[in-house]
């Protein structure tokens, strides 16, 4: 089981990269195989494409700024974490902790978007339960026009709540169906494992991408794009197996410069343009465990530092 459960763990790490491929429209030349492979491609992961990827492109769009976007771990600036008391200090440093990769990666794929569908429709719920209390029975008449118009705090258009719903309906149905098949105790135990192991490897390249020494932290004063996809993206050195199963989203760099470039042509752009990308981090695998100190941001001297140099300061 061991050998398997690895492999498929690396297999689930390499088709999320392939959803975000198709998330930028570069996996395949046409709209629509992107939409759909990418909705296949979500149900595998058990996260839905379209309002991932809508949130990613918000991460290109801002890559660098750190006032509008602080990555996945939600990073606060050096002045908010100092406000803090001792005891949210600790619990702010605990809940970035390298370790909470495992079970937030798992609730990051597997409990998330559950959870966003069931609070999103109780609040669709208590909307709905309030227009018919001020426009009576007549309302029901109305129910098309107030899912278009209807806005949740978990989703931010109608195609993203149709999304949701779709993407929910098939990975329960496959969750039961596999479990059916399998034996629910050997298919929970396996499909945990898989999924906290390769959610916490692919949340962990993007992290370390992007939190490093030295990374462009700007505001939004000043803030520059080309200096945030060249500064602010480092490119991982790992053996080329690990990066066939990352599909080359190392090459991060030249990934933010250009995010059309699919998978299979970055290393070729990357080393193409290599004379150009001279200024880019380059980082180890054994680099990493420093990065998940930077969790905080400086936005007086616009860097990334960790607790400890804050509280020094």
């Amino acid at each position: 089981m061991v050998p398997i459960l690895g492999l498929l763990v690396l297999f689930s790490a390499r088709s999320f990269s392939l959803m975000h491929d198709c998330g930028h429209g570069s996996l395949f030349s046409t709209a629509w195989l992107n939409r759909v492979a990418g909705f296949a491609l979500g149900c595998l992961n058990a996260i839905p494409q379209y309002p991932w990827s809508r949130g990613h492109a918000f991460h290109h769009r801002h890559n660098g700024n750190w006032e509008l976007y602080r990555g996945p771990s939600s990073l606060l600036s050096v002045e908010k974490f100092l406000k803090l008391t001792g005891a949210q200090q600790h619990r702010y440093a605990l809940t970035r902790h390298p370790l909470m990769l495992l079970p937030g990666g798992l609730t990051y794929l597997v409990v998330r978007p559950r959870l966003q569908l069931l609070l999103g429709s109780w609040e669709w719920l208590l909307a709905f339960g309030k227009y018919l209390a001020k426009n009576g029975w007549a309302g029901l008449g109305e129910i098309p026009n107030f899912v278009r118009q209807f806005r949740s705090s978990h989703w931010y258009t109608t195609g993203e709540f149709y999304d949701l719903i779709a993407n929910n309906l098939v990975v329960l149905c496959s969750w039961w169906l596999m479990g059916r098949w399998l034996g629910y105790g050997l298919f929970w135990m396996s499909y945990v494992t898989v999924m906290m192991l390769s959610a916490a490897i692919f949340i962990c390249i993007f992290f370390v991408q992007h939190n490093f020494q030295g990374s462009y932290a700007h505001g939004t004063k000043g803030w520059n794009y080309l200096k945030g996809a060249i500064e602010g993206s480092s490119n991982l050195q790992m053996p080329a197996i690990l990066n066939w199963f990352s599909a080359d989203i190392a090459y991060h760099s030249i990934h933010h410069l250009c995010e059309r470039i699919p998978n299979y042509r970055l290393r070729a752009c990357h080393q193409k343009n290599a004379h150009l990308l001279g200024s880019c981090k380059i980082l180890t695998l054994r680099e990493i465990p420093e990065c998940f100190k930077l969790i905080l941001w400086d936005s007086q001297n616009l860097k990334l530092v960790s607790i400890q140099e804050a509280l020094s300061q």
